[in-house]
């Protein structure tokens, strides 16, 4: 079988909007990497992060991942010190050039704080009033309903999940795993496809000894299974910025392989012509290497 490769963006920011994306589309459009840009569309309230201070593994990540350089100064103030830019209406034309340039489009979350560090304990209410804002802001944007969503922080739940089913959405991308499946979540069974993200991403690899700059990507040529359809998640704000060098050398070793990339959502239509044989699998909350706190992660 063909090494077969989808990207997916998760974009979290203001800056990561402006800069990063179009950083992303010319790397990506030099190889003919079709990838699937998952944007967050209302305020940027990452300044507020600072909360997650509490989390297992937190100050560990932060020290190799230099957030302060990744990210900018006036980044992590926004929505404490300095007011929360609103990214959808400040970025709009640049989020349209992205559909324009002929990739898929889909949301990441409203506002990606809230999202990451609340969904857990929102209720079914909040929850799809905070989705229904993501959905809106995608229509003003791009004129047309969203087909996919990935969650912030692969933070997902129950109550998520049915809001989701009541979207309509093509499929969802919210978990770590191994290979496509319809969540089963608190016993409840779900039908909108999920394709987790199968390989780690770089700001888990960062500065970890057993991973040095020099070998990430022969780490992730390894990684590359004939057997599945092989997902990495990049961030506009790593990937797109500070790490661009190192994606674009990803890129191209992948081409040097002869990699197929693939839209996410020719993939999910691939599969839902044969939904019977697509598996059921549970969705449950655990650690990842490299990251802090627990994330939807496709059990076994």
């Amino acid at each position: 079988m063909a090494l077969r490769l989808a990207i997916k963006v998760d974009v979290d920011t203001d800056r990561g909007t402006r800069e990063g994306v179009p950083n992303l589309v010319a790397d990506c459009q030099a190889v003919g990497a079709p990838a699937c840009f998952l944007f967050s569309l209302g305020p940027d309230q990452t300044g507020r992060a600072i909360t997650r201070v509490f989390r297992p593994g937190f100050f560990k990540k932060v020290s190799r991942t230099s957030v302060v350089a990744m990210y900018g100064v006036r980044t992590l103030l926004n929505g404490t010190l300095l007011p929360a830019p609103h990214i959808g209406r400040r970025q709009g034309p640049v989020l349209r050039r992205v559909q324009d340039a002929g990739f898929e489009v889909g949301i990441h979350s409203y506002n990606h704080y809230r999202w990451q560090d609340y969904v857990q304990t929102m209720s079914l209410a909040e929850i799809g009033e905070e989705f229904a804002a993501a959905c809106a802001e995608f229509r003003r944007i791009f004129g047309e309903e969203a087909k996919t969503a990935g969650a912030a922080g692969w933070q997902s739940n129950v109550r998520s999940r049915e809001i989701y089913e009541g979207a309509g959405l093509l499929y969802a991308s919210d978990t770590r795993g191994q290979s496509p499946f319809f969540p089963r979540v608190d016993g409840r069974v779900f039908r909108t496809l999920e394709i987790p993200s199968t390989w780690p991403t770089l700001d888990e690899l960062m500065g970890r000894p057993e991973y040095p700059d020099g070998e990430i990507v022969g780490h992730y040529l390894s990684q590359l299974r004939a057997d599945r359809v092989n997902v990495l998640t990049v961030h506009a704000e790593i990937e797109g910025m500070g790490r661009r060098a190192w994606f674009r050398e990803l890129l191209e070793a992948c081409r040097n392989r002869g990699v197929e990339f693939i839209r996410l959502d020719q993939l999910a239509r691939e599969l839902l012509k044969n939904r019977v044989a697509i598996p059921v699998g549970d969705q449950v909350m655990a650690a990842i290497a490299g990251r802090s706190g627990t994330v939807a992660t496709q059990a076994g």
